[in-house]
């Protein structure tokens, strides 16, 4: 089964004639496919597959997120139009994140529009979180291994019950589009590349009980994960350990399943990129640990997560500290982010056992809030998770062009040592926005407890110390 590849005529209004590349890819037969949405290209079908939400036992006792919702994955190269019924009514849609060249039309109560000027990620919303469809439209693929080629770990088209895939010493695992694999990856050595349009899926086991300890664990140098989608994950889900030079690129997380689905977490690992992937969690969207002290160097160390629509359901979008025994966490960047659903804390520094976290820039961060109670929390903390029941220390962490729009709350802003020796010092926040205001000393969202030194507030419009916020 090959994909289907074909060329759309755009711009005919103004006389011109634009191609857009666009290759579609046939879900396996017996996959169940979403009875929520069709959606066209230029009258050809794309498959539209659905993931759960909150197996038993996690649902119920007034936990509901949204239930199951529906995704889909093309390659596109230049604009397209991306026609979707519904049987829900399509009338008061949102699509998130708000993008300013996507453009959407409404023809009927059911039929939706949406103008794509390329490759992006979209969580179309007609009832808000209720049962969204998540848009994939992925860049085209290059250069696809063959199967049958030497070192590689070829999955076609079709439902393949693979349990645990070992990938080793220079070695591409291939899914191709059309692929649903069900089943786990250890991936140990170096040279490692882990691609291609289909689907790692994870729903066939229980919480924990996966055929590998994680969907995705990485134990190596110069690793690759790009291209595929991964759904219901049964525990963490894409875990670096003790490694070095891994990529985990344009990558689609649909989980929320059950608990401890955390997306992407970098444990005693350096030299990380995570960038240009949607992630969909019920916990943690990226959580740097530090677990274990085995290792020649067990620092978190120089951590880039970029360019990626985050949606967690009950925790945190980033958490950094938690379960860490390392020296150091330091030289974390997280930048151009669009942060579209999150519960608890979006940005929670907590860190303990004596460790440092420092050097942490957030910049270019756009935040869909729902009235959530807090925004921000540095904190050296001891906690449940912690062996050695001693605080941390947070330094020279800076915050810039940070906007939340949407519902009114509280937002939170909390800093605050733990002691005089575990302290937060050297924080900087420029042009953080909440609801049209800027954060600066005296704003009500702020609040700062003992132990927190040189702390600075930066760009138009900073009220005075002492001054009434607006």
């Amino acid at each position: 089964m090959k994909p289907l590849i074909f060329l759309l005529l755009l711009l005919e209004l103004l006389g011109n004639s634009a191609a857009a590349a666009v290759v579609l890819y046939s879900a396996p037969k017996g996959e169940p496919l979403s009875t929520d949405y069709q959606v066209r290209i230029k009258a050809q079908p794309v498959d539209v597959y659905t993931a759960r939400v909150l197996d038993p036992p996690f649902a119920g006792n007034g936990r509901d997120y949204g239930g199951p919702y529906s995704f889909c994955n093309f390659d596109v190269e230049g604009a397209v139009d991306v026609q979707i019924t519904s049987t829900k009514s399509l009338r008061n849609t949102v699509v998130r994140p708000a993008i300013a060249n996507v453009k959407t039309r409404l023809e009927d109560d059911h039929t939706l529009v949406v103008s794509l000027p390329g490759p992006c990620k979209l969580s179309i919303e007609p009832e808000g979180k209720l049962g969204p469809l998540l848009l994939f439209a992925n860049a085209l693929e290059k250069d696809p291994p063959k199967q049958g080629a030497a070192n590689v770990i070829y999955f076609g088209p079709g439902v393949h019950q693979a349990g645990k895939i070992v990938v080793t010493n220079d070695q591409t695992l291939y899914l191709a589009g059309g692929a649903v694999v069900k089943g786990g990856i250890e991936a140990k050595g170096q040279n490692i590349h882990i691609r291609g349009r289909g689907i790692l899926d994870g729903s066939d086991w229980e919480w924990t009980k996966g055929p590998t300890s994680f969907v995705v664990l990485i134990q190596g140098t110069n690793v690759e994960v790009s291209g595929i989608t991964i759904r219901d994950a049964w525990h963490w889900t894409i875990v670096p350990r003790d490694s070095q030079n891994v990529v985990v690129r344009n990558v689609k997380l649909c989980g929320a399943r059950v608990q401890n689905d955390d997306g992407i977490n970098p444990c005693n690992s350096q030299d990380v990129l995570i960038t240009d992937c949607f992630i969909r969690t019920d916990d943690d969207c990226v959580a740097l640990k530090g677990l274990n002290l085995d290792a020649s160097n067990n620092n978190v160390e120089r951590i880039t997560v970029e360019k990626c629509t985050l949606w967690c359901d009950r925790a945190r979008i980033f958490l950094l500290g938690h379960e860490s025994r390392a020296a150091f966490m330091r030289g974390i960047t997280l930048r151009d982010l669009d942060i579209i659903h999150f519960s608890m804390t979006a940005f929670l520094f907590e860190p303990g056992e004596e460790m440092r976290l420092e050097d942490v820039k957030v910049a270019d961060v756009r935040v869909n809030g729902e009235g959530q109670g807090e925004l921000i929390r540095l904190k050296p903390v001891v906690n449940q998770y912690m062996r050695n029941k001693v605080p941390g220390y947070v330094s020279n962490v800076s915050f810039r062009n940070l906007n939340v729009s949407g519902k009114p709350g509280p937002y939170r802003v909390q800093i605050s040592g733990a002691d005089e020796k575990h302290d937060v010092r050297g924080v900087t926040f420029e042009d953080v926005q909440i609801l049209g205001s800027n954060l600066g000393e005296g704003a009500e969202q702020l609040e700062v407890g003992q132990h927190a030194r040189d702390l600075q507030f930066k760009g138009a419009g900073q009220r005075k110390p002492g001054t009434s916020p607006r």
